[in-house]
């Protein structure tokens, strides 16, 4: 029996349609991961660098649109607005120059491996490779530092994404 809780209480029609596309990402990444492990390649082996560059072009992308690359509040203009807030049904537990903490209460990437049966232990590593993303966005700011906490992967009720100032 599964350890993990994911239960989506935001339907509406562009929120449900925005996670449809991010399962089917998430889809797809799972099938390219298992015909790599058929084929006897360790996933933490080629995965995370791969997500990690992703997460790159978007710390980029999101350091062009700011004024002062150093400012935390900036930086929460860029990463988690609009309809991403509803999608991942993040909740912004402190926003300041020193601190951008969220949780998210509900991941469709997760929910997409749930629906193809994928075990809690992989869901795990497919979750924390998934984060090298926000790692990488992450790194495109040297006065960030990102910490991953509990997450819904490991079968706690929210993701902890936590953004300090260095």
């Amino acid at each position: 029996m599964t350890k993990i809780t994911n239960e989506a209480t935001i339907d509406e029609e562009i929120v449900v349609e925005v996670r449809n596309a991010i399962e089917h990402r998430a889809t797809w990444m799972y099938f390219l991961m298992e015909e790599a492990r058929k084929r006897g390649l360790d996933w933490d082996d080629f995965a995370r660098e791969a997500i990690k560059q992703t997460g790159c072009i978007h710390g980029e992308r999101f350091k062009a649109l700011m004024q002062d690359e150093t400012s935390l509040e900036e930086f929460e203009q860029v990463f988690a607005v609009g309809t991403g807030r509803k999608v991942f049904e993040m909740e912004v537990l402190a926003e300041d120059e020193e601190k951008y903490y969220l949780d998210f209460h509900y991941c469709p990437l997760v929910k997409a491996w749930q629906k193809l049966g994928v075990s809690d232990e992989d869901i795990e590593q497919l979750c924390d490779i998934a984060m090298d993303g926000d790692r990488g966005i992450a790194s495109q700011f040297p006065t960030v530092k990102f910490t991953l906490g509990e997450t819904i992967a490991q079968g706690h009720p929210v993701c902890q994404i936590r953004f300090n100032k260095k």
